[in-house]
């Protein structure tokens, strides 16, 4: 192994004598380098080898080819080249042959490979890399089309881009993306040969002996792309892809003519094709001749006009296809009309009384999704919050509005836990006298296991309504209702209530009544020895018990919690310094693997006085 990692070595002694000589290394930069150079062979020369000493050698490499490009910069020397940095990049190709055949499914180290061929290789070589990646994941879609990419746009060779795209579809004969990346670049071709064209017919030059076909300058080889990928991928969505890509090429309206008629003959009842032609209403543009509007109410005037015609084709679509898919995209149409800014009041308030109209009629046929249940009943809070502002006498209807919403959400999704969270939030609105009982209902009609949020809103309500022997027992009762994990947040939220309430005496007595309600969270403990420290009187003994208590749930896991016990015992008045020694010792037993390694870090630094 001395004899080839020294044969390496000797190879690299022309190109170091060239820096040397020329002015970019001293001599002791030379020898460093060297080294270096030892170091990083040995690593990729044992037997036993490692794929982060082949990277590690890599990026020195690189780094070091930055380095020269710098100095060559500040001094103004562009000579030398082939026998210096080719001679890096050559070695460095070697490094990753040597690499991506050892370590030949990891695909990041292909790409590295590729980016550092881009920046440094030349286009010859990067070609045989992308063949040679293929060769082996020709199982990733996304590695052809970077191929394909980077012959059409780096090399401009669309003819070897088509092969690859052509190659790629008879391994993945299903893949949507093939099909519109390799549709998208035959448009490209076409666009490009067309303004070639144009500019050579502008200049008055013969193009008779230029090869300008016209099947490609008409897109016709993308409609050819675009009738077998229809024929073998079903669905409007795919359908939509490629007119959207179409649309991008101004030369392709026929294309586009024909794919938008396919759709529609094809796709009838599927809810995207209805949503893409009505949100088509919004993108057609006066017809020449025609008059554009000028003013501000003229615009708005079109604008309504035109999600007029928009919500005349959903319409037609809920009546044509009455399914929740279909209602859902309508909606979703009206909410974001209405999300639009405009300072027209007409204009807004048509699409207030759209967008109310369709969740009313969607409701009524019992085709509204459960999600858009809570953006109407937010609507309408919403609402609440505009009359409060403007109209204080019309704020019973709206709230009487938002309580007819979340009733029917409740018929519809009784056992959803937001739509009883929606009911309850109207009546604590309201101030309704019926809040409790509605929150035993609620208990009753769900399992217990979603109920968390309802009792800490039953709490918080409690809170600021009710005396605190009510609100503590709420807390009591969610305690023995919610099980596992989600009483972990219900325990924080009762300590912190406690604390609010009643003060210190308060808190440590509802620790003293949970200390064995397991599960606990590191956070739990942490707020009890937090209020301790906030008395006047803060009692090291209570420290001790709280940090106890904590290491026996997280001493084996938590590095943190024995550092900050030692920082206790060394900075608080009535501390045991001498207790440190034997707390590190039990953290040490306790503390596994990284968390282990952690701490003797943090203790380290912490000795030393950097923390």
């Amino acid at each position: 192994m001395a004899e080839i990692i020294q044969e390496r070595i000797e190879d690299r002694l022309p190109e170091l004598e060239q820096l040397e000589r020329i002015g970019l290394f001293s001599h002791a930069e030379i020898k460093a380098i060297i080294k270096k150079a030892s170091d990083l062979e040995y690593k990729i020369q044992r037997r036993a080898l490692c794929k982060e000493d082949f990277i590690n050698y890599v990026q020195y490499e690189i780094n070091f080819l930055e380095l020269i490009q710098r100095r060559r910069a500040r001094i103004g020397y562009s000579f030398k080249k082939d026998e210096i940095e080719n001679s890096i990049v050559h070695r460095v190709q070697g490094i990753f042959r040597r690499a991506s055949a050892k370590w030949k499914d990891d695909v990041q180290l292909w790409l590295s490979y590729v980016v550092f061929c881009k920046k440094w290789a030349t286009k010859a070589q990067l070609s045989k890399v992308f063949s040679a990646m293929l060769a082996i994941h020709s199982n990733k879609p996304a590695l052809w089309i970077m191929a394909a990419k980077w012959e059409m746009e780096d090399r401009l060779s669309s003819e070897s881009a088509r092969q690859l795209f052509l190659r790629a579809l008879r391994f993945h004969p299903q893949s949507a993306k093939l099909y519109q990346e390799y549709f998208r670049m035959e448009l490209m071709h076409a666009e490009k040969l067309g303004k070639e064209k144009e500019e050579f017919e502008k200049a008055k030059m013969d193009v008779g002996n230029l090869d300008y076909p016209e099947e490609i300058l008409t897109g016709e080889l993308a409609r050819i792309i675009y009738k077998n990928s229809i024929n073998i991928i079903k669905g409007a969505e795919f359908h939509v892809s490629l007119l959207s890509i179409a649309q991008l090429f101004d030369f392709a309206k026929n294309l586009q003519k024909e794919i938008y008629d396919d759709l529609q003959a094809l796709h009838t009842d599927d809810p995207l094709t209805w949503d893409y032609v009505a949100r088509r209403e919004l993108e057609i543009q006066p017809q020449p001749g025609e008059e554009q509007p000028a003013t501000k109410q003229a615009r708005a005037l079109e604008t309504g006009r035109r999600e007029e015609r928009c919500c005349a084709v959903y319409e037609e679509a809920v009546q044509t296809l009455p399914t929740e898919a279909m209602w859902k995209c309508y909606i979703s149409f009206c909410l974001e009309r209405f999300a639009k800014k405009t300072s027209n009041r007409s204009l807004r308030g048509q699409r207030l009384e759209r967008t109310m109209t369709a969740f009313k009629k969607a409701h009524e046929l019992r085709l509204l999704p459960e999600f858009l249940y809570k953006q109407w009943f937010q609507w309408v809070r919403a609402g609440v919050v505009v009359i409060h502002m403007i109209e204080l006498l019309r704020q019973h209807d709206f709230l009487k509005e938002a309580l007819q919403v979340a009733v029917a959400g409740i018929e519809l999704f009784r056992d959803s836990v937001m739509m009883w969270q929606m009911k309850l939030q109207v009546l604590i609105d309201s101030k309704s006298p019926d809040i409790a009982s509605l929150f035993k209902e609620a208990f009753a009609s769900l399992k217990p296991q979603v109920c968390l949020p309802l009792w800490i809103s039953w709490a918080e309500w409690s809170e600021g309504a009710q005396s605190q022997e009510d609100t503590e027992a709420i807390y009591k009762k969610a305690i023995l209702a919610v099980m596992g994990a989600d009483s972990v947040t219900l325990k924080e939220k009762y300590l912190d209530w406690a604390y609010r309430s009643g003060g210190y005496k308060k808190a440590r007595a509802v620790f003293k009544s949970l200390q064995e309600s397991r599960p606990f969270s590191v956070a739990f403990f942490r707020k009890v020895i937090q209020f301790e420290k906030e008395q006047e009187s803060c009692k090291m003994a209570n420290l001790r018990e709280y940090y106890e208590r904590a290491l026996r749930e997280f001493g084996s896991v938590d590095s943190d919690l024995w550092m900050d016990y030692i920082k206790e015992e060394l900075n608080h008045p009535l501390g045991r310094p001498e207790n440190c020694g034997q707390i590190y010792w039990r953290a040490m037993k306790m503390l596994q693997g990284e968390s282990a390694e952690a701490f003797v870090a943090k203790h380290a630094m912490h000795q030393s006085g950097h923390l």
